[in-house]
Formats: structure tokens, C-alpha cells, sequence
């Protein structure tokens, strides 16, 4: 496999956008009241709404489309196989929900594909597949440093939300071993084309997760060294270099995002049926 063939990743992409200049506390908060929204709806009219929105915002963070291409394809393919298993496991859950019955496609036993269930399960993925467009503005546009300042500034310890930025800025680095890993393991004779046959993949691959956990457990000791070395710790409260102050248009976001939250809260708790049905 050629190392062009591995470019994607997720991690902090510095274009300059105006999604770029947004306080990391205002992007944190922006993530939660989306994902609180996602959490309390399924009604298709606001998630395709959500989804055209966070695919709008994920435009305006100038990074390119072949970056994240991949992940939207294994998303997609993902939540796919996700939706056949669910239909599987309970091919009436979409008539069970809304009570009604409206056969679509005729199938033996217990598996005729009704309206309703073909309903449920295209809300259900799409739901789903609503919250990976505002991940992945969040992780490109929010710096690691940035974001624990962020977190501690919410009352998080500062050790905990130094963890979380340490785990975010070594994401890249983790990629990076891997390629180089299986490009050594490749140089030695192990087959991990897709000529190899799937279960032969796989017992190779485990040759690659070998050393990349040891080397990654080998990274984690020395950075903790270090930081024992430095002092890191002693103290009860600690600045951040990253920290930025709150804009004006930081304070507007968050003020859309906090009203937003409470009108999706307010809106599960006043109706009566959790399933937005209009056939």
C-alpha cells in the first residue's frame, strides 16, 4: 500500500476561517447544543435541516474535500450496515413506533420491509450521520492547546483537559507510526494488499498493532517523564498560552446555542409523540 493512499486524518487544520477565529469555549459549546438537539429530536424536517447546516459550516472551514472524503465515505458505509442490521435484528421496530402498518416490499417470514420501518430506519441513519459534520469542523478548527484552555476555563481540572489535549495532538503522530510500521512490516514480506485473503489481512494487521502499541505506550512514558521533570502538577491552577478572550461574536454564538438547547429541550418535554411521521 502506497503511503498516498493514507493522507486523511482528523486533526486541527489551521486555513484561517472565520470558523478558525471562534474562542475554543464558543466551538465547545456549539458542539454540545448540537449534539443536544440530535439527542432530543426525530423529526427528519430539523436533522436534514441540521445536516445541510453542519455540511454548510464544514464548506466555511476552507479545509479541502479530499481531507475528509474518506471519512464521510466510511461514515456513510458504516451507518448503512448499521441500518441493515437494525432491520434484521427488528424488521417491524418502524410500525412497532409509529402503529401503523403500510407494506413497501413483500419478503418471507416476518421481514416484508414496511413503510413505516423504511421510514424509521433512513431517520434513524441520518440522525446519526447529523453529528459528524459539526465533529469535524470542531476537530479541524479548534487547536489541542486551545481546547483544554477551553475546558478549564468550564471548570474542568486542569490536568484532566491537559490529557484531552495531549491525546488530540498526538492523534497525527499515532497515524504516523502506523504507516510507517506497516510500510516496515511490508518491506519484510507481510501481505496487507487486498489480494491477501481477509482473515490473512487481519493476522497481519495485528502485526502492525503490535509494535505501534508498545512504541505508542513507549511515547506516553517519556512525555510523562518529562512533565514530571518540569513541575507538572505541583500546582493547584495554571495558565494557558492558548487561551484567547471572548469576542462579541463569540458571546452571539453562544447565546444562539443556549437558546437553540432550550427550545429542543422544551420541544421533546411539550409533545406527546417522539416520532415525526407524515404519511
Amino acid at each position: 500500500m502506497k503511503s498516498s493512499k493514507i493522507t486523511f486524518g482528523i486533526n486541527y487544520v489551521d486555513t484561517q476561517s472565520s470558523l478558525h477565529e471562534l474562542n475554543g469555549i464558543t466551538k465547545f459549546l456549539l458542539f454540545i447544543a448540537w449534539v443536544t438537539v440530535v439527542l432530543t429530536t426525530f423529526d427528519l424536517r430539523i436533522i436534514v435541516t441540521m445536516i445541510l447546516i453542519g455540511l454548510f459550516l464544514l464548506n466555511k472551514t476552507n479545509v479541502p474535500f479530499k481531507v475528509y472524503k474518506p471519512l464521510l465515505i466510511g461514515t456513510a458505509s458504516v451507518l448503512t450496515l448499521n441500518a441493515l442490521f437494525m432491520f434484521i435484528l427488528a424488521p417491524q421496530q418502524g410500525s412497532e413506533f409509529i402503529g401503523t402498518v403500510t407494506p413497501f416490499v413483500e419478503l418471507p417470514a416476518n421481514y416484508s420491509l414496511t413503510q413505516e420501518t423504511l421510514f424509521y430506519l433512513v431517520t434513524v441513519t441520518l440522525k446519526y450521520f447529523s453529528m459528524f459534520p459539526i465533529a469535524l469542523v470542531f476537530v479541524f478548527t479548534t487547536h489541542p492547546t486551545e481546547f483544554a484552555a477551553s475546558l478549564n476555563r468550564l471548570g474542568v481540572p486542569y490536568k484532566i483537559a491537559y490529557a484531552v489535549s495531549l491525546t488530540l495532538r498526538y492523534l497525527p503522530e499515532v497515524k504516523k507510526d502506523f504507516v510507517n510500521i506497516m510500510h516496515a512490516q511490508q518491506a519484510r514480506g507481510v501481505d496487507l494488499s487486498k489480494k491477501a485473503p481477509f482473515f490473512t489481512r487481519m493476522t497481519n494487521v495485528a502485526k502492525v498493532l503490535g509494535p505501534l502499541i508498545f512504541s505508542s505506550l513507549d511515547r506516553a512514558d517519556k512525555i510523562s517523564n518529562a512533565m514530571t521533570l518540569r513541575g507538572f502538577g505541583r500546582h493547584n491552577t495554571r495558565t494557558w498560552y492558548s487561551q484567547k478572550p471572548l469576542h462579541r461574536k463569540d458571546k452571539a454564538v453562544m447565546l444562539v446555542a443556549c437558546f437553540v438547547s432550550v427550545a429542543a429541550v422544551a420541544k421533546r418535554l411539550i409533545e406527546d409523540e417522539l416520532f415525526w411521521y407524515p404519511f
